[in-house]
């Protein structure tokens, strides 16, 4: 392939400039690039076939959960309530990290989790021992009420997770 004299009504398409260059200053083939880019697609269109609601991201899913529940000291009952009031059974099932497909209520509760660790280690990032802390604290401010964020995430209703997220998030700016 010649990319060198290709035209697009009447000059070079961004991307054929692009390979062009490289082409140029690497003094590599425009077949060789061509050839990693259309690997590295075909990579990438693997991936974005990846569901979130795959067996592995169920298991990936999980295994962050439980290890910010394990910073957070929460408790087998306080974990399932967090993860919509699931049975004992199950708890343990998902403890043993299996690639297991989760409902949608479970990655979507997950994922609020997951953004309310990362916004209190924005938010505490000199010091990370109060980003986990953070959550039992009494807090007046609302949604909370005088209550700590947990207590208040604990009520077990979704709406509960997303309202400390956006607490958080308004927070951080």
């Amino acid at each position: 392939m010649v990319y060198d004299s290709v035209l697009h009504r009447g000059r070079l398409c961004a991307c054929e400039e692009i390979l062009c260059y490289y082409s140029h200053v690497y003094g590599v083939s425009c077949d060789a690039i061509v050839s990693q880019q259309e690997n590295l697609m075909s990579t990438a269109t693997a991936l974005d076939r990846v569901s979130p609601t795959s067996p592995s991201a169920g298991r990936v899913a999980l295994k962050s959960f439980f290890n910010i529940m394990e910073k957070w000291q929460c408790s087998a009952a306080d974990q399932r309530v967090l993860l919509g009031g699931i049975g004992t059974t199950t708890y343990h099932k998902y403890r043993k990290l299996p690639e297991v497909r989760l409902p949608n209520d479970t990655l979507e509760r997950i994922s609020y989790v997951m953004g309310i660790h990362k916004a209190l280690r924005i938010l505490f990032s000199n010091t990370p021992e109060m980003a986990h802390e953070w959550v039992r604290r009494p807090n007046r401010a609302a949604p909370f009420n005088g209550q700590s964020a947990l207590d208040y995430m604990l009520a077990g209703q979704v709406v509960s997770l997303a309202d400390t997220r956006r607490y958080l998030d308004g927070v951080r700016g």
